[in-house]
């Protein structure tokens, strides 16, 4: 054999020993834990966001204490107060004005005073009334204002409170010790009662006129997912004495039929008079309604994991994302807002935050179609739930507690509320593949910083989200599941739904979200621009025989508020912006398009004598003067009076003009929810994601994401394999890593 031939086989065995030698050694071997780079950006902010930021429990304690010992009255814990005594209904952060903020943060000022608004309950006064205080400074309070006239024009009347968790349970109370054992065969024999085997819902509105405190309560299966377990049975409670022992039964409503009180429904059915229609006893684990997994374990779902760590900062209460920096907080009624967004430390804007969620119902019974929720009454942000790790939001996610104080003198806290991620969607936030004349590819993956929590309020879970994109837009987005609201099928009830089950029927109803969008388009004064597309037929100017359709751009800008009110599902011009003075390099005026992503049902009709608490509903847009007297577009007294609502937003548009004015942009979305087969068990997210955009309209020079370093190019004459030709090549040994998981752990069925 030839010796070079002889050579060349020895070096071949060598190397082929020591491959198997590396794979010995290796196998079985972890692989390296990543490792976090230091990032390149520091956070600067130096505490001022905290002006803007959520209570603390050591501050909810202070302020307790100082109402406790400073209103010359007897306060009880709100967590079991009857409706004829004094207590401190919620406690929460006093935002500055924002004059007092601005000159704060932009011109040297003062740190504006730190504040907490109390909402106390003053049942045991001749005149029952809730009330408003202002509490400062903190963290040591020594003075309080009654700021109830100021906000509201007056007193706010009792009947108006929103209704207290101890209130619920008073009234679960007199119907199973004073209702239901006066029709003790009807319950023992067709609802099958065994004192804890029914649950409820409660409608609202509570009646039909001010004053009315009237409330039907739903009755379904108590089982998992008891939202669609409705057994038929509906009861009209009378709740509005302060005076527990004299609340009382108005009407019973059973498969169809309406009664005077359960002695009368009692009656009818000993006599067989009635139509009974009995429920096949669901399991404790609600068997159709069950979220039980019903497939075995497979293989794992896709991971997300920053190799290198994240490339967010959070400090306190403010996050700072490549050239994004802004402060969060979370409204105990509202939920989730921001403050202070800016970008490359411009202010683009001084708030974005949720204001109400409604949903009108329709039904053939008496408490779905008396229902009209206006879940800011109930507590968006107290009801934001523990978020669930891998699910709710990516496992390595940053996860932030959330402390509360409503219905009780003590804070509480949401563990796990609110998260922050960075996520890569999966898709080009832009590129291009050229093979015309030069050979290239260019682009930019699509990755954005989210800002997500989730209130479940009674039945529907709410997925609220903020996201930031590379190109210098924001995303405000929310989704819909839980589990769909039902009423008993009887009757004509197909009008009004779908069958989802033998019993159940899924009803109509609409989801409609308001949204505060406080835009500061290069500096406070703004206007509002509108552009849109119209055909004009002309002469062909090349061949004047023929013609053509050409599009041409309309602009126009809007003087007053009364034209910036843009009325639901009507024809809105396709460009909406809010305008700077300052141009930009090209001559335009700097802006910040608002597009809108809705499906909105028909809103409530303008005659219906609620209508007026929910007139936010009518517009998709409305845009109106910024006033510190219009601070919501709602309050959460209007749910229990709609008929005399406390805050009517319609009367905030005056035809006052809004040109070069501190403006504020009134966005609504929505979507019609019919309840079908496939939203058992639950409402899936898919479809049913509505929001809006801002995104930047000549507001810079150029598309900002080409300061990414996430870009990528190369040409046909490089070597796409090579690292330094292109950051793709270099992901193999970048993230030949292991994220480090934390364990999994669940804190969300701890305190309460």
């Amino acid at each position: 054999m030839h010796m070079k031939t002889v050579l060349l086989l020895l070096v071949l065995a060598l190397a082929t020993i020591f491959a198997l030698v590396c794979v010995l050694l290796t196998r079985g071997r972890a692989p390296s834990t990543c490792q976090h780079q230091p990032r390149e950006q520091e956070d600067t902010d130096d505490g001022q966001s905290l002006v803007f930021a959520d209570l603390t429990p050591e501050e909810m304690v202070q302020v307790v204490r100082y109402l406790q010992g400073n209103l010359g009255v007897q306060l009880v814990d709100a967590s079991r107060a009857k409706p004829s005594d004094n207590c401190i209904a919620s406690v929460d952060v006093q935002v500055p004005a924002k004059a007092e903020v601005l000159r704060f943060l932009d011109g040297g000022g003062a740190r504006p005073p730190r504040e907490a608004l109390a909402v106390l309950y003053f049942g045991n006064q001749p005149d029952p009334n809730v009330t408003e205080y202002v509490v400062g400074p903190l963290p040591t309070p020594a003075y309080h204002r009654d700021v109830t006239v100021q906000k509201y024009g007056g007193k706010v009347p009792y009947h108006r409170r929103p209704t207290l968790a101890v209130e619920y349970k008073q009234m679960a109370g007199f119907l199973k010790s004073q209702v239901f054992p006066t029709a003790p065969s009807f319950m023992h024999q067709v609802m099958e009662y065994d004192g804890a085997s029914l649950a409820a819902l409660t409608a609202a509105p509570r009646g039909f006129q001010s004053g009315d405190r009237i409330t039907w309560f739903v009755l379904f299966q108590n089982v998992s997912g008891f939202f669609v377990h409705p057994v038929g049975l509906e009861v009209l409670v009378d709740h509005s004495s302060l005076d527990i022992s004299r609340w009382a039964v108005n009407r019973v409503f059973y498969n169809g039929q309406y009664y005077r009180d359960m002695v009368q429904l009692e009656s009818a059915y000993v006599q067989g008079r009635i139509s009974v229609e009995k429920v096949r006893k669901a399991p404790r684990d609600g068997d159709f309604s069950s979220m039980k997994p019903r497939a075995p374990s497979a293989a794992l779902f896709p991971l997300q994991y920053e190799p290198q760590g994240p490339r967010y900062s959070i400090r306190n209460n403010h996050v700072l994302f490549q050239a994004w920096s802004f402060a969060f907080g979370m409204s105990v009624n509202t939920g989730l807002r921001l403050f202070d967004i800016r970008h490359k430390g411009e202010r683009v804007a001084y708030e974005i935050g949720i204001q109400e969620a409604l949903s009108v119902y329709g039904s053939n019974c008496p408490g779905g179609m008396s229902t009209r929720y206006m879940d800011g009454s109930f507590g968006i942000g107290r009801y934001t739930s523990p978020l669930v790790r891998g699910v709710d939001c990516p496992y390595l996610a940053t996860y932030l507690d959330v402390h509360y104080l409503a219905h009780s003198h003590v804070s509480r806290i949401s563990k796990n509320a609110l998260c922050i991620f960075e996520q890569n969607l999966g898709s080009p936030l832009r590129r291009h593949y050229s093979n015309l004349q030069s050979l290239y590819y260019g682009g930019l993956v699509n990755s954005a910083l989210v800002v997500r929590s989730i209130a479940t309020v009674g039945n529907y879970d709410y997925v609220w989200d903020f996201i930031f994109y590379q190109n210098g837009a924001i995303e405000g987005k929310v989704q819909a599941t839980g589990y769909a609201s039902s009423s008993f099928l009887h009757g004509d009830g197909l009008r009004y739904g779908n069958r989802i089950w033998e019993h159940t029927l899924g009803t109509i109803h609409t989801h409609s979200i308001n949204y505060k969008v406080d835009l500061d388009v290069g500096g406070q004064l703004n206007s509002l621009e509108t552009q849109d597309m119209e055909y004009k037929l002309v002469k062909d100017p090349w061949s004047m025989q023929n013609t053509i359709e050409r599009p041409y751009l309309r602009r126009e800008r809007l003087e007053r508020e009364d034209e910036a009110a843009f009325l639901l599902n009507a024809p809105m011009p396709r460009y909406v912006s809010f305008a700077s003075p300052k141009p930009n390099k090209w001559g335009h005026p700097r802006s910040y398009r608002i597009q809108i992503t809705s499906f909105a049902g028909e809103h409530l009709p303008t005659s219906s004598p609620m209508e007026r608490s929910i007139s936010w509903g009518r517009y998709q847009l409305a845009v109106t003067r910024r006033k510190e007297e219009e601070p919501t577009s709602t309050s959460i007294y209007n749910q229990n009076d709609p008929w005399t609502p406390t805050i009517v937003f319609a009367d905030f548009i005056n035809n006052e003009t809004i040109t070069n004015e501190d403006l504020v942009a009134w966005i609504s979305v929505g979507f019609l929810h019919v309840p079908h087969a496939e939203d058992v068990p639950n409402t899936v997210t898919v479809g049913n994601g509505i929001g809006f955009f801002l995104r930047p309209y000549n507001y810079f020079d150029e598309d900002p994401s080409v300061d990414s370093p996430d870009s990528v190019y190369f040409s046909s004459e490089q070597d796409t394999g090579a690292c330094g030709a292109n950051p793709l090549a270099c992901l193999p040994p970048a993230v030949a890593c292991a994220p480090h998981l934390p364990p999994f752990h669940y804190g969300g069925f701890l305190n309460l």
